[in-house]
């Protein structure tokens, strides 16, 4: 059986090697080399290029090489009538955690405003309040946004998460459904976007949102790049609506050399790094998933292609 692998990021070697573990028989083709395509059956794919899936006449399932759905479910030629499913790996989620646990410190610590003061050898102290009173708010309560909530509560922070259904986790207050959203936004002093892209997500971190969020809070997104307007971002930080943002995720990336961000002293850059997938502790779950379409069974962490995750 075949399955063609599609990936910027990842090395196609290692995922030959580790998926070979599990099924030795499993040849794994590397995009764009994929020999005849009607001998495909499988695609364990990250940003396939449009109408390519469509063409694979054989497909029996598609698997996201990620927890993130949106680069495939793009695609308007997309086989939505195929078993469809995402990566849940605890390796990613922890990673995920590190990151938003480390940003989430630097924003109550005020190490943005740190950084601009070196840079301008200026000496004033800001004193942060204690954890359990700073407010962090998770939008996005998935795998990854309970991750990072459970986290933050075992270091005091007052946390709550916002989603479209509620959900229950010791010490972390539940906000849900959009009647919900603003009284969320107005108690979240940093919030941390970690929403799936959907119709509904798209354009959610906008001018209209941070009006909502108290005067001086800090944004973090590590969620997708078009989760934010980023023509409304340089203005909230200028009018000191908000303090700081930190960016994982971009429009287009990478973040073009000219782009406003890189030299704004309030907003923070890193290269879409916070969480990356491990074919170490993925390709067990692939290859589970593989077994299962084999049997006519469901798959694991199926994606629900009307929802968008």
């Amino acid at each position: 059986m075949a399955l063609l692998f599609k990936s910027n990021i990842d090395r196609a070697d290692w995922w030959r090697r580790e998926l070979g573990k599990y099924i030795p028989d499993l040849e794994v083709r590397i995009w764009p080399d994929i020999g005849n395509p009607d001998e495909i059956k499988y695609a364990l794919c990250w940003k396939m290029p449009h109408g390519e899936l469509a063409k694979l006449k054989n497909l029996q399932a598609i698997y996201s090489l990620g927890a993130g759905v949106d680069h495939l479910l793009a695609d308007p030629d997309f086989p939505r009538h195929l078993p469809f499913s995402r990566v849940v790996d605890p390796n990613l989620t922890g990673r995920m955690t590190e990151y938003v646990v480390q940003h989430v410190l630097n924003h109550h610590r005020f190490c943005h405003a740190y950084d601009a003061q070196q840079r301008e050898h200026v000496w004033k102290e800001h004193f942060a309040p204690f954890a359990s009173e700073r407010k962090v708010g998770i939008l996005g309560m998935g795998e990854l946004g309970s991750g990072a909530a459970k986290a933050l509560h075992l270091l005091n922070f007052d946390v709550a998460g916002w989603s479209r259904s509620e959900k229950k986790i010791d010490g972390v207050e539940s906000f849900f459904g959009d009647d919900q959203l603003d009284a969320f936004l107005a108690r979240s002093e940093i919030l941390v976007c970690l929403l799936p892209l959907t119709q509904h997500t798209e354009n959610i971190l906008n001018a209209e949102l941070f009006a909502k969020l108290p005067k001086g809070a800090g944004i973090i997104n590590a969620g997708r790049g078009p989760h934010l307007v980023e023509e409304d971002l340089i203005p909230a930080l200028d009018s000191g609506k908000l303090s700081a943002a930190t960016l994982d995720v971009f429009h287009v990336e990478p973040l073009r050399e000219d782009h406003p961000f890189w030299d704004h002293p309030k907003i923070r850059i890193t290269p879409h790094v916070a969480s990356i997938s491990d074919p170490a502790s993925v390709a067990r779950l692939v290859a589970e998933n593989i077994i299962r379409t084999e049997k006519g069974e469901d798959l694991l962490h199926a994606v629900d292609v009307e929802k968008g995750y």
